[in-house]
């Protein structure tokens, strides 16, 4: 590893010269004026990170370090010509903007799977004191926050160290976090939902494939599909909330555990990565619904209709920046297409990928009525024999550690300063906004009396 920590190292410094001159000398240029809107509901456009490794543009979708998913599956190194990219090379362009040789992944694959091995058996013990039916995600972060009393980063700052070398513990323990979290994801799968009958690790085989392996799948189209999984789910910018949060926890010179176990956190929400399991209960209700394994596309529109009319929204379709169909969907429902055409999940998304975003349209409401990763990730695993829609946000999690943790390796690089951004109160947007007190008091006791008739007419029936 030291060519590539050597190469990292002197791109990573010569960064880092560039952004304190920026800071220096152009510190005072504005960049963008934000509104109110942008501020109130969630800050969304709001130019207030920087990050390298991956960028979102509403029409063309995820680039990683400027390649589009498709370049990326095209000019990343493949273990055999129909092969997926291995997730290795991508962490190397992530970390490197370059595109790496076979030799530099397979170095790297040789560096995670030889880490694997040092998991300590207490962190497995941590995990078996867990009930088994805790969602996999909470036995995931208390094996990750376990595994922090190896970080390296930690015991090398408490040792004391210039601030500009934090970077090398840094690299090194993310290196051993990635390496070690397909190994806790697949103990943590067998644990649940095969009755603790562990697979080990297979050496020979790359990073994604392995987990595949020890998760029970043998299916060599299964571990292309882990290849292609974590490509796709890798990163999507920096202010998501996986990867906003592990960026936000390790600008407080947090380890690489604890950053990302919080980003894991929010991961773990229904509208962030368990986004996928309400795909698979929406459309295992639409199967009921229709009373068929094979709903025709009218009787998909009416269950997208009847959904809408109740209040809910449709998982898996819309997104906060994009304005076309996801990227990352058209590549997975390909690799649908190729090889599981007939699946019933797969028939089924096509169905709705036809119905649905027209369904959206007509509401008048829907800035974006197309279909997002999400929308058939889970129909792609089951369709491969991976039904358990429990473990899916801990797939996604393992994945998205390639792009949130060599970008926590960038940030101690360029050396980014604690994240502090400033907020106010209510009262300060009311001002701002010129509203008076005496308008704002009428609005008040209003909304009380609405809030007030909602309760009694709740407690007549």
């Amino acid at each position: 590893m030291d060519a590539i920590k050597k190469k990292l190292k002197e791109k990573g410094l010569e960064k880092a010269e560039i952004l304190k001159k920026l800071i220096k000398d152009h510190g005072n240029t504005v960049i963008q004026e934000t509104t109110m809107a942008q501020v109130l509901t969630g800050m969304k456009g709001v130019v207030a990170l920087l990050t390298e490794t991956s960028s979102l543009d509403p029409k063309e979708g995820i680039r990683y370090r400027g390649y589009t998913i498709p370049e990326v599956r095209e000019k990343l190194p493949k273990l055999t010509e129909d092969g997926e990219p291995l997730p290795e090379g991508l962490f190397y362009l992530l970390l490197m903007d370059e595109i790496p040789t076979l030799d530099e992944v397979k170095q790297i694959s040789y560096e995670w799977s030889k880490r694997a091995h040092d998991i300590p058996q207490y962190v497995f013990d941590v995990i078996d004191a867990v009930p088994k039916d805790a969602h996999p995600m909470i036995q995931l972060n208390t094996a990750i926050l376990a595994m922090s009393l190896q970080s390296q980063f930690r015991k090398a700052y408490e040792g004391g160290m210039d601030k500009k070398d934090f970077w090398d513990p840094m690299f090194e323990g993310v290196m051993d976090l990635i390496a070690r979290l397909p190994v806790i994801a697949a103990y943590i799968y067998r644990r649940v939902y095969h009755n603790a009958d562990y697979i080990s690790a297979d050496p020979t085989l790359d990073w994604a494939a392995n987990m595949a392996h020890m998760m029970g799948f043998k299916d060599q189209n299964v571990h292309r599909l882990m290849q292609l999984y974590a490509i796709v789910h890798a990163d999507h910018e920096g202010g998501n909330v996986s990867a906003h949060t592990t960026h936000l926890v390790g600008s407080a010179l947090s380890n690489p555990y604890y950053s990302f176990a919080a980003g894991m956190n929010g991961l773990a929400g229904p509208l962030h990565g368990m986004a996928n399991q309400d795909v698979m209960h929406w459309l295992d209700k639409l199967l009921f619904f229709s009373g068929t394994d094979t709903p025709n596309k009218e009787q998909v529109r009416a269950f997208a209709l009847k959904t809408l009319d109740e209040g809910n929204v449709i998982p898996g379709f819309g997104h906060a920046v994009l304005r076309k169909t996801d990227p990352r969907y058209t590549v997975q429902l390909d690799f649908a297409n190729k090889y599981v055409p007939d699946a019933k999940y797969i028939k089924l998304a096509n169905n709705i990928y036809e119905v649905v975003p027209d369904v959206l349209l007509a509401t008048g409401k829907v800035k974006n009525p197309y279909p997002n990763v999400d929308a058939i990730s889970g129909s792609l695993l089951s369709s491969f024999g991976l039904t358990q829609h429990g473990i899916y946000t801990v797939m996604f999690g393992v994945s998205r550690s390639i792009g949130v943790l060599s970008s926590l390796v960038i940030d101690r690089l360029y050396g980014l300063p604690i994240e502090r951004p400033k907020s106010h109160p209510l009262e300060f947007f009311m001002k701002k906004a010129g509203i008076k007190n005496a308008y704002w008091r009428a609005m008040t006791n209003a909304a009380k009396a609405i809030a007030g008739q909602r309760r009694g007419g709740g407690m007549g029936r």
